[in-house]
């Protein structure tokens, strides 16, 4: 089972957070949101909750691929989820309902660093695939 969602650059992403990782779906960020790697998120909330639904608990493994770069990671699904505008993924166990991972085996420091950068372009876009 796959969910697929796509979101874009923009010249304020740094992806340098130790922890965590985001993808929004506001078109405007501040350097502070370290954690950001994709704004614009076109993910349709009602069918992100469907496949926590069924997936909830399990081990999702995340593709990313902006241009010829790739990069994946994993994490467990956290059934609380619950947020419309903000997916943030955790190496942590820390639970919220912008939460919609845990236990990550990267965060946005770990991210290809030449990836993140082709993400400080307005102009690219991430494809975000998670899959069980």
């Amino acid at each position: 089972m796959k969910f697929i969602f796509y979101c874009y650059g923009h010249e304020n992403i740094l992806g340098t957070h130790r922890t965590t990782l985001e993808f929004t779906k506001d078109p405007d960020v501040t350097k502070k949101g370290d954690c950001i790697i994709g704004v614009r998120a076109d993910f349709d909330y009602i069918k992100l909750r469907e496949f926590v639904k069924k997936n909830s608990g399990k081990m999702i493994r995340a593709e990313i691929i902006a241009g010829d770069l790739k990069d994946e990671f994993s994490f467990f699904l956290n059934s609380c989820f619950s947020d419309k505008n903000e997916i943030v993924i955790r190496k942590t166990c820390f639970n919220s309902e912008r939460t919609l991972g845990i236990g990550a085996d990267k965060a946005a420091m770990d991210i290809n660093r030449a990836l993140v950068e082709m993400m400080e372009d307005g102009n690219s876009k991430m494809e975000v695939v998670l899959k069980t």
